[in-house]
C-alpha cells in the first residue's frame, strides 16, 4: 500500500494499518434509494481523512464495467432466473478484487451492495473470516417517503445510470427496480453478527456487537450522517484594518464592509433566484441558512452583515479561526527567508506538516477541524462558511477527499463565493464572481448599524466590545460611545452597557471571548 500521509493521519505503521484495528470489511444491506451509495463514499472519504487505508467496492459499478448501463429494471430482479448467474458473476467479481485488495495491506474495504439476503450475507461472513477479515454490516433502513424521494431524485441526477434520461423515465424506472427488490429483502435478525442499523438515516440508530476503536469511530460517525439534500458555501473573510498582523485581530476595513454587503445581497439573491427557477421539475423545500464563522474580528465583521435577515442564524465557533503564524506575524516573505532559512527550506520539503516555532502547520488545523467537519455531516440546513483562506482550504480538501499534499497548494479565489452541493457519487462545485453592486460603504454608519442589531441580541453587550474597533470601545466608566456622522439619520451615540450594568462575571466572560466556547447569534 502507498505510504503517502492524508490530512488528519496522526502517525504511520509499516503495514499502513492503523489503531491495531486489523482488516475490516464493512458490508451494506438496504434496498435501492436508502443511501447505502452516498453513506459508503461519505465514510470511505472520512476514514481515508484519518489516514486508514480505505476503498470502496461498488457492485453497481462493476456491473456498468462489464455490461454497460443499458439493462432493463427487471434484470436486478432476484426473481429474473435468466440474469442470476450474470448477477452474481458480477458480485463474486466485485468481492474477489476486494479481498486480494485487503491482501496487499488495505485495512478497510467498504462493499457497496444489496445483500439483501440471509443466505447471501452468510456467504460474505464466510468468506471474510476465512482471511481474518472482520464482517462488519451497516443495513440501511428508510420507511420515510419523504426521504426516499429526496434519494431518488439525488441518485437520478448523479447515477451514471441515468445519463441523458428524461426526470420523469429515470424515476419511474428506478422506482420499479425498487419494488424487484422488496418481496425477497429481509432485515437482519441474526446477534452474532456485528452491525449498524441506520433507520431512517439518522432518526434513530440501533448497533450490535460491535467492538474496538475503529468500529466506533465508524459507528460514531454514522451517527452524524445524513444523506438529506443541502448545499455548502464558503467565502473568504472581508480585508482588516491590519493584515500583516494574527494578533492585533484587526476589524475589518471599510473595503472589508463593502465586501460583506456584496456577499451578503449576492448570495440572497442567487438562493431566491435558485428556489423560483423553472429549471428543476423537482423544486426542493426551501433550508433555513446558517453562516459559521470564527471568533476572529475580520470573519465574525464579515458574517455580521447577515444578521439584519431574522431568519438567518450566525454562529461563532473559536474552532474556524486560521493559523496560527507563530514568530512570523507581521513578517514579509523576504524576512522570513531571511531570518529562518532552515524553517523555510524544511517548509518547502513539507508545506503540510511544518510548522514554523510557535506556530501552527496545516495538520494542526486539519485536527483541529475535525469537530467542525462531524457537526458540517449532522447539518440539514444550507451552511455559508465565512473564514481564512487556510480554513477553507482544509475543508475543502476534506469534501473532495484531497490528500496533504494538494491541500497547500490550493487557490481560494478572494471576492468569490464556493457552492458546493454533496450528491450520492460526488461533490458538484460552481464559483460564483461576487459582483460589487454597493456604490460605497460609510464605516462609521456600517459599524453603527452592527451595534444595533448586535443590541437586539440576548446579552449581546457582553461580547459585543471584542469586535470594535479600539477608538470605539468602552470608556473606563464603562460607557460606550460611538459618533455617527451628521447625516445619519441615527443618534450621535449609542449606549450599550452603564456602570452598574455590567456584572464580575459579565466581564470575565468579555475578557476570555474569541477562545471560549461557540455562541450563535440570531435576532
Amino acid at each position: 500500500m502507498a505510504t503517502s500521509m492524508y490530512p488528519g493521519q496522526l502517525y504511520k505503521t509499516e503495514s499502513g494499518r492503523l489503531f491495531h484495528a486489523g482488516a475490516i470489511a464493512i458490508i451494506f444491506v438496504g434496498l435501492p434509494a436508502r443511501g447505502k451509495t452516498h453513506i459508503s463514499r461519505s465514510l470511505s472519504r472520512y476514514l481515508r481523512w484519518l489516514g486508514v487505508p480505505t476503498r470502496v467496492f461498488s457492485v453497481g459499478n462493476y456491473r456498468r464495467q462489464i455490461i454497460g448501463v443499458e439493462v432493463t429494471n427487471d434484470f436486478f430482479s432476484p426473481a429474473n432466473k435468466e440474469t442470476a448467474n450474470l448477477r452474481m458473476q458480477i458480485a463474486n467479481a466485485c468481492l474477489d478484487d476486494m479481498v486480494q485488495w485487503f491482501a496487499e495491506g488495505g485495512q478497510v474495504g467498504i462493499l457497496d451492495g444489496s445483500n439483501t439476503t440471509e443466505e447471501r450475507r452468510q456467504e460474505l461472513v464466510n468468506r471474510f473470516t476465512a482471511y481474518n477479515i472482520t464482517p462488519l454490516f451497516i443495513e440501511t433502513i428508510c420507511d420515510n417517503p419523504a426521504i426516499i424521494d429526496a434519494n431518488i431524485r439525488s441518485v437520478k441526477v448523479s447515477s451514471p445510470d441515468y445519463v441523458g434520461w428524461k426526470d420523469t423515465d429515470a424515476v419511474d424506472d428506478f422506482k420499479r427496480r425498487i419494488e424487484n427488490h422488496v418481496p425477497f429483502y429481509t432485515t437482519i435478525t441474526d446477534l452474532n453478527l456485528s452491525f449498524v442499523k441506520l433507520i431512517n438515516v439518522g432518526e434513530r440508530i440501533i448497533v450490535n456487537n460491535v467492538h474496538g476503536f475503529l468500529q466506533s469511530k465508524v459507528v460514531y460517525y454514522l451517527m452524524n450522517l445524513h444523506i438529506s439534500p443541502r448545499k455548502i458555501y464558503f467565502a473568504r473573510n472581508g480585508v482588516s484594518l491590519n493584515e500583516h498582523s494574527y494578533r492585533a485581530d484587526a476589524p475589518l476595513a471599510p473595503a472589508g464592509h463593502r465586501y460583506a454587503e456584496n456577499l451578503k445581497n449576492f448570495l440572497l439573491s442567487l438562493r431566491e433566484n435558485t428556489a423560483s427557477s423553472p429549471a428543476s421539475s423537482t423544486p426542493e423545500t426551501p433550508r433555513q441558512l446558517t453562516v459559521w464563522t470564527s471568533s476572529r474580528k475580520r470573519s465574525f465583521q464579515t458574517a455580521a452583515h447577515f444578521l439584519d435577515h431574522e431568519e438567518i442564524v450566525v454562529r461563532q465557533r473559536s474552532v474556524l479561526a486560521e493559523r496560527n503564524p507563530g514568530v512570523c506575524d507581521q513578517l514579509t516573505p523576504q524576512e522570513i527567508e531571511e531570518m529562518y532559512p532552515d524553517e523555510c527550506e524544511r517548509g518547502k520539503n513539507d508545506p503540510y506538516r511544518h510548522r514554523f516555532p510557535r506556530a501552527e502547520s496545516y495538520y494542526d488545523l486539519a485536527n483541529r477541524l475535525e469537530k467542525v467537519i462531524l457537526e458540517l455531516e449532522r447539518e440539514k440546513n444550507d451552511v455559508l462558511i465565512v473564514a481564512h483562506e487556510s480554513v477553507i482550504k482544509c475543508l475543502y480538501g476534506y469534501l473532495f477527499g484531497l490528500s496533504e499534499r494538494d491541500i497547500p497548494s490550493l487557490e481560494i479565489p478572494e471576492g468569490v463565493l464556493l457552492e458546493l452541493v454533496p450528491t450520492a457519487y460526488t461533490t458538484e462545485e460552481t464559483r460564483h464572481v461576487i459582483p460589487d453592486t454597493v456604490a460605497g460603504v460609510n464605516w462609521q454608519q456600517q459599524a453603527a448599524n452592527f451595534l444595533s442589531l448586535a443590541g437586539k441580541l440576548p446579552a449581546s453587550p457582553v461580547y459585543m466590545d471584542h469586535y470594535l474597533p479600539d477608538d470605539k470601545r468602552k470608556r473606563q466608566d464603562g460607557s460606550t460611545t460611538y459618533s455617527t456622522p451628521s447625516s445619519s439619520p441615527t443618534s450621535s451615540s449609542i449606549g450599550l452597557l452603564g456602570p452598574s450594568s455590567t456584572t464580575n462575571k459579565q466581564k470575565e466572560f468579555s475578557e476570555e471571548i474569541g477562545q471560549g466556547p461557540e455562541l450563535t447569534f440570531r435576532l
